[in-house]
C-alpha cells in the first residue's frame, strides 16, 4: 500500500500534499570532516534550577574557544521564539521537545555539538528522543539537585509562584520528574560549582567527538 502523504495538523496543511526530503549537497560527513570533530547531541535534563543554563553555557564557551562547533538550544530561548504558541499541557509540552529535537537534528547533520538545556521531565520521552537522535549521536546528562535546593535557588522565582498556585503543571511542585536511569553522566550539581561540571562535561564531549572519529 503506498505510504500516505505528510499531513501537519497544526498548519493546516492539506493532506494531499507530499512533503518529501530534500537531500543536501553537503553530507554531515563532509561537515565533520571540515569541522574536525563528530556531532551530537548533549541532552541536559534536570529539575528547574538544578544548573542546566549555566553548565550549557560554560560548556558551550569552553568548546567553542577549543575549535568545536557549537550550538546551545535552552528551554527559556525557546520558548521566547520556536514555541512561543505553546502552552505547560502534557500536549504543548510534547510539542515542544519535538520541535527543539527536529532542530538539534537540523544542526547535528551540520556536525554540530548540539547542547539542549531543557527540563524534559519524562523518561520515556527522553528514551523516544535518544532513538529519534539515534543512540550513537546522543548523550543524555542528568543535573542532579535535590528539590529544596533548586527550591532555595528559585532565580526566576518560578517555584515560588507554584507553591502559591500561580503556574500550573510546574515540574517539581505540581508535575512529576522522572529521573535517568542510566545517563551517560551524572552532574551533582548542589556539589559542585557549575565551572566542575562543565568540566566533566567537556571531557565527555571531547572523547566522544574526538577527530580520530571523523572517519568513521
Amino acid at each position: 500500500m503506498e505510504k500516505e502523504p505528510h499531513t501537519c495538523e497544526r498548519t493546516g496543511m492539506s493532506p494531499y500534499v507530499s512533503v518529501v526530503s530534500q537531500p543536501s549537497a553537503v553530507t554531515r560527513l563532509d561537515c565533520e570532516r571540515k569541522n574536525g570533530h563528530r556531532g551530537a547531541v548533549v541532552w541536559l535534563t534536570g529539575l528547574p534550577g538544578s544548573g542546566k543554563s549555566t553548565i550549557a553555557q560554560t560548556t558551550e564557551k569552553i568548546l567553542y574557544d577549543l575549535g568545536f562547533q557549537t550550538v546551545t538550544l535552552d528551554g527559556d530561548n525557546i520558548r521566547l521564539g520556536l514555541c512561543a504558541d505553546l502552552g505547560f499541557s502534557e500536549v504543548d509540552r510534547n510539542e515542544n521537545v519535538r520541535r527543539v529535537v527536529e532542530t538539534a537534528k537540523l544542526f547535528l547533520d551540520r556536525g554540530f555539538i548540539v547542547i539542549v538545556a531543557l527540563v524534559s521531565p519524562v523518561r520515556q520521552s527522553r528514551e523516544k528522543i535518544k532513538q529519534v537522535i539515534s543512540p550513537d549521536d546522543f548523550l543524555e546528562i542528568y543535573c542532579n539537585c535535590p528539590l529544596e535546593v533548586c527550591e532555595q535557588r528559585d532565580p526566576k522565582g518560578h517555584y515560588a509562584r507554584a507553591n502559591l498556585g500561580q503556574i500550573s503543571n510546574f515540574t517539581g511542585v505540581s508535575s512529576q520528574y522522572e529521573e535517568p536511569l542510566q545517563p551517560a553522566l551524572l552532574l551533582n550539581t548542589n556539589m559542585q560549582e557549575a565551572g566542575e561540571s562543565a568540566r566533566q562535561l567537556i571531557k565527555l564531549v571531547s572523547e566522544k567527538c574526538a577527530v580520530s572519529v571523523v572517519s568513521r
